[in-house]
């Protein structure tokens, strides 16, 4: 820990910066911190205030382009001012007008306050102006609504209160979310902030809440890049092959993934792809793991040649958070020197480094000849472009009349129980037995570790909620009389004394819920899980309450990964369960109103449920297909038993699919040089002339096939359906069983129905990735796939390869 006196024009402000490997840091809240009004960079009288002359500087005029301006502003600086600049912490040159700037803000579902190293301005931080945001659930729960309006609405809510909470001093206008990284092993302690195991649909979450964070209405696509006007600057992390934090001696800092081309393209890049090429994020974070030897921060071909260059990406890379340090301590890469590892990762193309390594070592990696002073000024440059298309330079005058009345809204608030109601999962309705009717429901029995949850809900990369509505808070809404025990002290539930009482409540209630899960104690960044059961003694509290029951019991589940609640799913007694997520800030309202008929739920899951053996394979094992007799990951690959499946859920009411219309076949013209390329198909099916071609051989965009689904609501309630599309390719060996390619959530009242319509690009839709890491797209009978299990519908579609 170091005291360091930072000058800023007129200011002074005492910084206190704490840097330690690891980016999940708590900051202490502000007190007695009288905030100075800041405008724009380039504000007139702010110049005059410090005594500055704006019209010496170039930088500021709004005539140039950015990059011409970022060029001028950074030749100004000498070398050192300059590396003072390359940190989360930049600390300004105050000779010419540039104040301290604190690049690390989270606003991974809600402005959070972690990211602020220090315990004065200018981080994003809480006090008694701002003394919360919105919470919404966390990305696991949200991406279970399968709606894609509410994704990008919900970052669009989120970047405006950031903006009110900058215009209040409150915040700054770079956020280092979201985690799109793909969930391969339920264990995973970092579940709750990713959009699950599915990489198209992971990238599709991208696409949407980037494109909420940032895009500025009417200029949502630009011609050029570098200057297309941002709300917020957003941060797509971690890059790449992360989703290890800490399992059985194996940690993040010293992890190396072996993974194949095959899987690095098919799976753990493709969302990053997505969320650069379709939702032009301004910035991408590398991770702290080796891919195949090489730490990803120092690893050119991952962050220049393929961000940069096959990417054509505008904006900035930044490490997490002391990932240098790691490299030099903890993977000891090379066995370099703090020098050697600065040059290093700025030469792959690392732009801003979250620690102190740049700020510290550049000076000396230039001194030893290590790097040219240009490669900073390249650097330094990026940064400058998306700070000026965030109008920190020039001001924002469409954002600017944002302020407390735009933070934590009844609108917001009511936003965040829409998503939580929207995502909610039924996993099982025996007999209809919810939705529960107030006018039978005299005592309700409220049970369970979570029965009565708040900071539970909201999990991590929090902010400080607007408020906590519980599940008690929830039903009390509903039920004049409830019966609360929570039967265990805490969700780790290390015994069992606890449970008599609530059983008692059990026995003479009306109907019993029972609100049982995990929590950032058993899951959470740093700590992955050893087992899918839940913690202690709660699979007992469950059983023993339900046994005793006297009304029909209601399981609802607290969590982000995967539990094996086969006990539960099996139980007659057990009527129906809830998979709830951590349902963020209005949670507690969310659950009574989907209990209680109010809310109809159509959540689907975005991930496996594996049974509890399914851990007898290594966490470390990083491949997705089978292989070394373990099974595959994720639905695509894994063809086993599951406790419930990817994409299900259920409904209040029935739905009946039929497809309306629907093609044959795609025929794709080849150029008569154009080569086929050979694959390797199962037993039994026939191999045809041309077995497939590179997709990048295709012009893609001529060849797409459109079909309309009609969805029809058989049963006596309104209700939302996810209409689910797969394909399934023809029989090759070694691919996908079957993969996500299109989804929409469609409201239909009771006794209606819509026709839904999907238009698919055929190269993006029917691609394979072979064992060379090849894009192709094979010939032969592909099999469209709708809905899930024995209510969906299909049809077949013949792929046909033509010179």
């Amino acid at each position: 820990m170091s005291s360091k006196v930072v000058t800023v024009g007129f200011m002074i402000i005492i910084c206190i910066t704490c840097i330690g490997i690891g980016s999940d840091a708590q900051p202490q809240p502000i007190t007695g911190i009288k905030k100075t009004p800041f405008t724009y960079i380039c504000d007139p009288a702010r110049f005059e205030s410090i005594k500055v002359k704006l019209s010496d500087f170039p930088y500021c005029d709004a005539k140039l382009p950015y990059p011409e301006r970022a060029k001028d502003l950074v030749e100004r600086m000498t070398l050192p001012e300059k590396v003072q600049q390359m940190g989360d912490l930049a600390y300004g040159v105050p000779r010419l007008g540039l104040p301290l700037y604190e690049w690390w803000s989270e606003a991974l579902h809600g402005v959070s306050f972690i990211g602020r190293r220090t315990n004065s301005p200018p981080g994003t931080h809480f006090d008694s102006e701002v003394p919360g945001a919105t919470s919404f659930p966390t990305v696991i729960l949200t991406t279970a609504s399968f709606n894609e309006s509410l994704w990008k609405k919900i970052g669009q809510t989120v970047s405006t209160e950031a903006r009110a909470m900058y215009n209040l001093g409150n915040a700054g206008l770079t956020f280092w979310s979201p985690n799109i990284n793909v969930v391969r092993d339920p264990r995973w302690g970092r579940v709750l902030e990713t959009p699950g195991e599915d990489p198209y649909v992971v990238g599709r979450y991208a696409i949407n809440y980037v494109r909420g964070l940032q895009d500025v209405e009417g200029v949502e696509y630009h011609r050029d890049s570098d200057t297309r006007p941002l709300k917020i600057s957003a941060c797509c992390k971690h890059y790449a092959a992360y989703d290890l934090d800490n399992w059985e001696g194996n940690d993040r800092f010293h992890f190396d993934s072996r993974v194949t081309e095959q899987d690095m393209q098919e799976t753990f890049i493709l969302p990053f792809e997505m969320c650069v090429n379709e939702g032009d994020v301004s910035s991408v974070m590398c991770s702290y793991n080796r891919v195949n030897g090489i730490p990803t921060c120092a690893d050119p071909k991952l962050l220049n040649q393929t961000i940069r260059g096959d990417w054509n990406f505008h904006g900035y890379i930044v490490s997490d958070c002391d990932s240098i340090q790691t490299i030099v301590e903890s993977h000891k890469f090379l066995n370099d020197t703090k020098e050697d590892a600065v040059a290093r990762v700025l030469k792959a193309g690392l732009d801003l480094d979250c620690g102190d390594y740049y700020t510290n070592f550049t000076m000396g990696a230039v001194q030893q000849g290590k790097i040219a002073e240009a490669d900073i000024d390249t650097s330094l440059r990026f940064l400058y472009i998306v700070l000026m298309r965030l109008g920190y330079f020039d001001g924002s005058p469409q954002y600017k009349n944002l302020g407390k009345n735009n933070i934590c809204n009844p609108q917001h608030i009511e936003l965040a129980a829409e998503a939580a109601r929207q995502g909610i999962v039924l996993l099982k309705n025996d007999n209809g037995a919810l939705p529960l009717n107030t006018g039978n429901i005299k005592t309700l029995a409220l049970v369970g570790p979570h029965a009565n949850a708040t900071k539970a809900m909201i999990g991590n990369y929090e902010g400080t909620p607007c408020r906590y509505t519980s599940p008690m808070d929830g039903f009390n809404a509903y039920s004049k009389v409830i019966n609360y025990a929570p039967g265990c002290a805490d969700i780790v539930c290390q015994n069992n004394s606890m449970i008599a009482a609530a059983i008692d409540a059990a026995k003479n209630a009306d109907a019993t819920v029972i609100v049982a899960g995990l929590d950032l104690s058993v899951e959470a960044e740093g700590k992955d899980r050893v087992d899918l059961l839940l913690p202690g003694f709660q699979t007992e509290l469950i059983n023993k309450v339900a046994d005793a029951a006297k009304g029909p019991v209601t399981l609802v589940i607290m969590s982000a990964g995967a539990v094996d609640i086969n006990f539960a799913k099996n139980n007659p007694k057990i009527k129906s369960i809830l998979w709830v997520g951590y349902p963020g800030e209005e949670g507690g309202r969310a659950i009574a109103d989907v209990i209680f008929g109010k809310y109809n739920p159509g959540g689907r899951l975005p991930i496996t449920w594996y049974e509890a053996n399914y851990v007898k394979i290594p966490y470390t094992s990083m491949p997705l297909r089978p292989v070394n007799n373990f099974p595959g990951r994720t639905y695509k690959f894994f063809d086993g038993p599951v406790v419930y499946p990817f994409g299900y859920g259920l409904s209040y009411t029935q739905f009946k699919y039929k497809v309306a219309s629907s093609p044959k076949s795609v025929d794709i013209k080849l150029d008569k040089d154009q080569q086929c390329r050979d694959i390797n198909y199962t037993v039994g099916t026939n191999k045809p002339p041309c077995a497939a071609v590179l997709t990048d051989d295709v012009k893609c965009n001529d060849y797409k096939f459109t079909f309309e689904i009609e969805v029809e609501n058989i049963g006596k309630m309104d209700g939302s359906e996810v209409v689910m599309v797969y394909s399934k390719p023809p029989g090759i060996a070694g691919t996908h069983i079957k993969q996500v390619i299109g989804y929409e959530r469609v409201f239909i009242a009771a006794g209606q129905s819509a026709k839904v319509g999907f238009t698919m690009n055929a190269c993006k839709s029917l691609k394979i990735v072979d064992n060379a890491a090849n894009s192709l797209l094979a010939s032969g009978a592909h099999t469209i796939l709708v809905g899930e299990g024995v209510g969906g519908v299909s049809f077949p579609l013949q792929l046909n390869l033509n010179h």
